[in-house]
């Protein structure tokens, strides 16, 4: 007989609101602290580029940090998303909370090989599994951005961009930043 605990929503939602990033994959539950400062730069700055790609295309919706609970035991919080307009019509509970995978996930690595380990293996297999078509890991140590897509029906890399490459991406047709500007003002 197994004891291992495996985490659920209600447990989560017991939670003391303590500031954390407290996020469950697999029935396992990960507690992150307060995002770094290079961290959530580079987050908003994200953000604002593929908002504004969004906004002239009008395609979907642009959020940072969104909850997102697949299952009773996968509750987690991605760093950036993109969800089309179709997809999000469908695709929140009455809590606010995603419930569908967004075409496009983003994660910004944390310091720390735990909170990396975490973003690069553990939370992208979990967005491959759920249907995620795209998933940028950002490196902002090594100013980077690795680009995965759905090949397959899994997350494959295809790219990893530096300074002098440009993010373009076939699920936002005319979005590309050069990956220098991401990191500009760091």
């Amino acid at each position: 007989m197994s004891t291992t605990l495996r985490w659920t929503s209600a447990d989560f939602a017991a939670l003391p609101d303590d500031g954390k990033r407290d996020e469950i994959i697999d029935g396992d539950l990960y507690v992150s602290r307060q995002p770094h400062w290079h961290h959530q730069f580079v987050c908003l700055r994200l953000g604002r580029f593929l908002d504004e790609w969004n906004e002239q295309t009008k395609a979907g919706v642009v959020n940072s940090a969104p909850g997102v609970v697949f299952a009773d035991d996968e509750d987690v919080v991605p760093d950036v998303v993109w969800i089309s307009a179709a997809r999000l019509a469908h695709g929140l509970d009455a809590a606010g909370y995603l419930t569908v995978a967004p075409e496009l996930a983003v994660e910004v690595l944390s310091p720390g090989a735990g909170n990396e380990r975490r973003d690069r293996e553990v939370k992208l297999k979990l967005s491959s599994r759920r249907g995620v078509q795209e998933g940028w890991i950002v490196g902002w140590v090594n100013r980077q951005v690795e680009v995965y897509r759905r090949e397959q029906a899994a997350l494959r890399p295809v790219a990893t961009l530096f300074a002098g490459d440009e993010l373009r991406s076939p699920l936002l047709p005319g979005f590309a930043l050069p990956v220098e500007r991401l990191f500009a003002g760091m």
